[in-house]
């Protein structure tokens, strides 16, 4: 009776059971399983209120918390230096990762070549960094909160305005907390679309591509996030089975959004402190996204092998550069991975870039690989600065 109960008032079961109805209901009944969307939808739009209210308040109370500024600016330099480190890494393993198991050597009978040209139209608007920085709310609200944070450390009756900011911080974790009782109705919603829509078998002719990229992102976070948290002790394997509960929304929504704000509470819960979780996480949201990263560089390689297209040792060091520049926009563009892919391959002159239409089957079904890998990234990103900043207070086993 006691394991029973555990499980029913347990989220993260509802969550994965929620998945599985989704994808029973996608596979057999497809077109009631579409109708589906606007439940995942819904369930996002409601998530993404919350994420304003709470970057900005987090960000406003840490700032103004620290008192120093300058640990302000050590800690956002220190953060920008890391995400450039890891994702650079990111970047490499994926164009490795597509040389050795060349995932583009497949029968291309049988492929869906569909319609690119909507993507070619949007390529060069993908350097437009004034449109990014416009579509990107949460780096808007993140830059007015630190704005605000440092204003307050200047005004003479902080102490009054920070008080009633605990308070409104209070009640909007407690209204999520209610919210993300609904998890499950929205994982379920999004996986019953996505499998409904382009069902399990578009998987097949680019199995190849998705494996790849899957035990790519497995490696990158065993292997290097795995080696980075083991560096201050700690075991990626405790780390993943804390934000279980996240990682499985993420896996339902396809998107790492819905997780930022609790994420940002368990990371709390962690060790982290809240100054150094308020600014690390949101800015990793559009700057640290080693998913994405592997995914783009990835992409690339899988293209120049489809069409055969050679590259020299240039034009890859040229690739790499153009994605450490592009992928960091690639969260707050709509189009996202296809424009910067885009964008990518314009400016190549080498590879076709209607080779786009290739991908647009199996995209859906690898973006929820890349969100979980960029959720991922962005914990450890700051549970790292946090260590390296003296501001983690070591909690015995809080994962258990």
């Amino acid at each position: 009776m006691k394991i029973i109960y555990k499980l029913i008032t347990n989220l993260t079961f509802w969550v994965l059971t929620a998945i599985i109805f989704g994808m029973l209901l996608g596979n057999y009944c497809p077109q009631e399983a579409m109708k589906m969307k606007v439940v995942g939808d819904y369930f996002i739009a409601l998530i993404k209120i919350f994420i304003g209210p709470i970057i900005f308040l987090t960000i406003v109370l840490g700032i103004s918390g620290m008192g120093d500024l300058r640990k302000v600016g050590r800690i956002g330099l220190k953060s920008l230096i890391y995400f450039e480190i890891v994702t650079t890494f990111a970047l490499v393993i994926g164009i490795a990762a597509a040389y050795i198991i060349q995932p583009g050597k497949i029968d291309k009978s049988g492929l869906d070549i569909g319609d690119a040209s909507k993507y070619t139209s949007q390529a060069a608007k993908a350097f437009d960094w004034v449109a990014f920085f416009e579509s990107n709310f949460t780096l808007q609200v993140l830059i007015a909160a630190i704005i605000v944070g440092i204003l307050l450390n200047y005004y003479s009756k902080r102490e009054t305005v920070v008080a009633y900011l605990y308070i409104g911080s209070k009640y909007i974790f407690k209204a999520l907390k209610f919210v993300m009782y609904l998890a499950p109705i929205g994982a379920f919603g999004g996986m019953a679309y996505t499998v409904g829509k382009f069902g399990l078998h578009t998987l097949v002719p680019l199995g190849k591509l998705m494996l790849t990229m899957y035990v790519t992102m497995g490696i990158f976070i065993f292997l290097i996030l795995g080696s980075i948290l083991r560096y201050y002790k700690i075991n990626i394997l405790d780390f993943l089975k804390f934000i279980k509960a996240e990682l499985l929304i993420v896996l339902g929504t396809s998107s790492s959004e819905p997780a930022l704000p609790s994420l940002m509470e368990k990371l709390e819960r962690m060790g982290c402190s809240k100054p150094v979780v308020g600014l690390v996480v949101p800015t990793g949201y559009s700057f640290n996204l080693d998913g994405t990263s592997i995914y783009l560089s990835m992409a690339v390689i899988f293209l120049a092998q489809l069409y055969d297209v050679h590259l020299s040792f240039t034009e890859i060091l040229t690739v790499i550069g153009l994605l450490m520049l592009t992928s960091k926009g690639a969260a707050g563009v709509t189009g996202s991975g296809f424009i910067v892919l885009a964008s990518t391959l314009t400016a190549l002159h080498k590879i076709p870039i209607e080779g786009l239409a290739f991908l647009l089957g199996v995209d859906k079904f690898m973006s929820e690989a890349r969100a979980i890998t960029n959720c991922i990234g962005n914990g450890v990103a700051a549970i790292v600065i946090s260590k390296n900043e003296g501001e983690f207070v070591d909690v015995e086993h809080p994962w258990t």
